[in-house]
């Protein structure tokens, strides 16, 4: 284990229960003790520290699909990320016995990485629920289809039939231990781009609310869902933090606050400090409202930069006075010789991912000992 990470003791000692409170607690008063253990240690962890995710990390990654206890990280380093990136994409506009097959397969990762001592977190490339084809905006969707599944929308009980799909599996997360496995769940991410159905130019600043608070409300208050976390999470689109909480639904509708950022990850050699401020405005917020931060999404397809790891992410991470609870960076295709965002052996990042792996501000799958059962102070 590369870190030496902050003393630990246990609950029975610290006389933490199940309706104890972290900073001003999750958002969800019921949320179960895993759960709430994970938002504390995630919020002392990143006074110091900022956990490695990556998306689908051992679901597939470059050249293999669905090997045991695999993941390129892992083959690199010898440790799997410390966060694990998931998707509910198949849960809604597919046949009643595929998206079973889904919710199994993913309850099957989501499980073995909590008993791991891994963190989990779900984005959602939610298929357009009306017709249940793609995420992306098409110029044919004339009526906006937020409008349409909030509540007295035309289409809001197909939409309650999908959560009800994410509720159950939720709820099936039982670990080895005999406790539900926290998620931190990502819903309608890169809202302020125009590229999914739910952005921006789709539908107005009222409805994205409404739809974002009705999602916590029915998987919290009416399915009685108390292993969730909620993270708002934007794309780079703003420079102020008025513009960062545009669409922001309310302090008691979140839990952590993120940005996607790509674009300003690149090979620009101002980036990273674009990158740093905007990372600056979330963390900032984070800490006046009492949230998690995190940079939720971000990356550089194929890592041509053989330094991008410690020079433009780590650096960027560092510049200012930030506490990010995670970074993930997105997926390795299967079968794209060119379309992955995390090493695999013999990839020319190898080297700088190395320093950055060995570098105490990060951390992976093998330093989070205790993350959900521990309270560190």
């Amino acid at each position: 284990m590369k870190n030496q990470l902050l003393p630990v003791l246990a609950l029975v000692v610290l006389g933490i229960s199940a309706c104890g409170s972290v900073r001003n607690g999750t958002i969800d008063r019921q949320a179960s003790l895993r759960t709430k253990m994970l938002f504390h240690n995630l919020d002392k962890l990143s006074e110091k520290h900022t956990l490695f995710g990556h998306q689908h990390a051992t679901e597939y990654g470059h050249g293999w699909w669905g090997d045991a206890d695999r993941s390129d990280v892992k083959s690199v380093t010898g440790s799997h990320p410390a966060v694990i990136g998931i998707d509910f994409m198949d849960f809604s506009g597919r046949s009643p016995e595929a998206v079973e097959q889904e919710k199994e397969r993913l309850r099957n990762n989501a499980v073995a990485t909590y008993d791991r001592g891994g963190v989990i977190t779900a984005a959602w490339h939610f298929r357009n629920p009306v017709d249940g084809n793609s995420f992306y905006w098409r110029p044919e969707d004339s009526l906006s289809i937020v409008a349409r599944i909030i509540p007295g929308g035309t289409d809001h009980e197909k939409y309650r039939s999908i959560l009800d799909h994410i509720g159950s599996w939720a709820k099936s997360l039982t670990g080895r231990d005999g406790e539900l496995a926290p998620v931190i769940f990502r819903p309608f991410h890169e809202f302020d781009g125009g590229w999914f159905w739910w952005g921006k130019p789709h539908t107005s600043r009222e409805d994205f609310i409404t739809l974002w608070r009705f999602t916590v409300s029915y998987l919290r208050d009416t399915l009685d869902v108390h292993n969730l976390l909620y993270a708002y999470s934007p794309d780079r689109n703003f420079l102020t933090e008025t513009q960062f909480l545009e669409r922001y639904p309310g302090d008691e509708w979140v839990d952590m606050v993120g940005m996607d950022n790509y674009g300003d990850m690149g090979r620009d050699r101002y980036a990273p400090y674009t990158a740093a401020m905007k990372l600056k405005i979330v963390s900032d917020y984070a800490r006046k409202a009492r949230k998690l931060a995190a940079l939720t999404e971000t990356g550089l397809e194929s890592i041509p930069d053989t330094s991008w790891w410690t020079q433009t992410l780590l650096r960027t991470m560092k510049m200012h006075d930030t506490e990010l609870a995670f970074v993930l960076v997105w997926r390795n295709d299967t079968r794209s010789p060119t379309h992955y965002y995390a090493p695999f052996p013999g990839q020319v990042s190898v080297p700088d991912f190395m320093r950055f792996y060995r570098d105490n501000y990060t951390l992976f799958e093998e330093d989070l000992e205790g993350i959900y059962t521990r309270k560190r102070r």
